[in-house]
């Protein structure tokens, strides 16, 4: 079946768990916070929780990291102390709806926002994102050098755009501070506390996705001290970016105007330079290419980790002989989601409810770490000392978050729900095919 190579720098790593969090969430989002919350200063409250949270979950997952440096990471977190077949459940949900319902959208909104530079119609529209899946996908197969190199340069865009943002918001603060001065000097807003969990939804949602440097821990030069690194990095990163970007949106823009934006960070640099519209639809489009380039090279881990383990199809635990990269699985996923392409319109709840199901078996892998304390004494590269408090309160927020999301769903719930339990049988078809092809 071959062995991957282990070419992932600290760097590198790094570099895809950023990535993996910028996408198209803090171009947008931010003007959603104001809307729940119309204050300069408490807008910023559910973003430093959400910061803190995602930091958490980061430490809670760097001991793990380092205890099975594996590829799949998550799915081998669960795997090892809640059983194969939740293991296998996650990676079912990943395939058939998270990772490639995202892979989807990401495509669509890849191909939508062409439309600022180019005429696209609805049908050009998703021939582009079956293009570009496929397109990074066979890229990704050429080798997991080729992808930590195309990680490094979209993400590295991505930074150098936001960090432009940030200069650009200082200067402008600098010349004219009224916009900030007035957003702070509004009255408290009414319901805080509801104010503040409606707004840590989207928050959320534009910091995850930093756990998909476990993903590729197989291929992690010394994945022990590598992965926690890269996790604790990219988070710490991400939440000084987005603190000092939406402040910069803030200075640019009038509180009033901000309440009502559909894209702020085009309105907010409109506002600054001329053309700013553009120019922010060009780094949203450069950010969003970046997204799906690691997106398609992350999660087949999962589904060649899986194969590996006997519970799935045998063909995606092969590597190819020259690259040594996981191509059946990366291929499969990518057919996948141009299916869904193709059928988006009916996903669209679907979706919201299985990216809410991907967050309960996060909790499961983040409450994992409890099992294992109690099971191994010894202390791996990377030894959480703040346990038991750190995870408590990591899962506390995500839990909240859960139980706050499925009051939102209804029969999008019933549909995920059958989803997952055809899963099941799946999984125990598959473990018996293995039972006799070893025999």
């Amino acid at each position: 079946m071959g062995q991957l190579n282990r070419k992932l720098t600290l760097y590198g790593l790094t570099m895809i768990a950023i990535g993996s969090c910028i996408g198209s969430g803090i171009f947008i989002t931010p003007a959603k916070t104001i809307e729940n919350l119309p204050h300069y200063g408490y807008a910023l409250i559910p973003w430093v929780l959400g910061g803190i949270a995602t930091f958490l979950g980061a430490l809670t997952f760097s001991e793990l990291g380092a205890r099975f440096p594996k590829s799949g990471g998550v799915y081998v977190y669960i795997k090892e102390s809640f059983g194969p077949l939740a293991g296998f459940l996650y990676g079912w949900i990943i395939l058939l709806i998270v990772n490639t319902g995202a892979l989807a959208a990401l495509g669509l909104a890849f191909s939508d926002y062409l439309n600022f530079f180019i005429s696209v119609d609805e049908m050009d529209k998703k021939i582009i994102a079956v293009v570009t899946i496929i397109g990074l996908s066979l890229i990704n197969i050429r080798g997991v050098g080729v992808s930590q190199s195309l990680s490094n340069v979209f993400t590295g865009l991505k930074l150098f755009a936001l960090f432009l943002i940030i200069l650009l918001g200082a200067y402008f603060i600098a010349g004219d501070s009224s916009n900030i001065v007035s957003g702070m000097q509004v009255e408290k807003p009414d319901n805080l506390a509801s104010g503040i969990l409606i707004a840590f939804v989207g928050v959320f949602w534009s910091f995850g996705g930093w756990h998909h440097a476990t993903y590729l821990s197989g291929e992690a030069i010394d994945p022990q001290r590598t992965v926690p690194r890269a996790m604790l990095y990219g988070t710490g990163t991400v939440m000084l970016v987005y603190l000092l970007v939406i402040i910069a949106y803030m200075g640019m823009t009038p509180l009033q105007e901000m309440m009502v934006s559909e894209r702020i960070a085009g309105d907010a640099v409109a506002n600054a330079i001329t053309g700013g519209g553009k120019l922010v639809a060009l780094v949203i489009t450069i950010s969003i290419f970046g997204t799906i380039a690691i997106y398609t090279m992350t999660a087949p881990r999962i589904y060649f980790a899986m194969a590996q383990d006997g519970v799935f199809f045998q063909s995606l635990s092969r590597v190819h002989p020259t690259f040594k990269t996981p191509n059946f699985a990366i291929l499969l996923q990518a057919g996948w989601a141009c299916c869904l392409v193709l059928i988006w319109g009916s996903f669209t709840k679907l979706l919201t409810f299985v990216t809410f199901m991907d967050l309960v078996f996060m909790a499961l892998a983040a409450s994992s770490i409890f099992y294992f304390r109690r099971k191994y004494n010894d202390k791996p590269a990377f030894y959480l000392k703040a346990y038991p408090f750190v995870p408590i309160i990591y899962l506390v927020i995500l839990l909240s978050f859960v139980i706050y999301t499925l009051g939102s769903l209804q029969l999008e719930a019933v549909v995920g729900t059958l989803i997952l339990i055809a899963g099941v049988p799946v999984y125990f078809i598959f473990r018996a095919i293995n039972k006799v092809n070893q025999q």
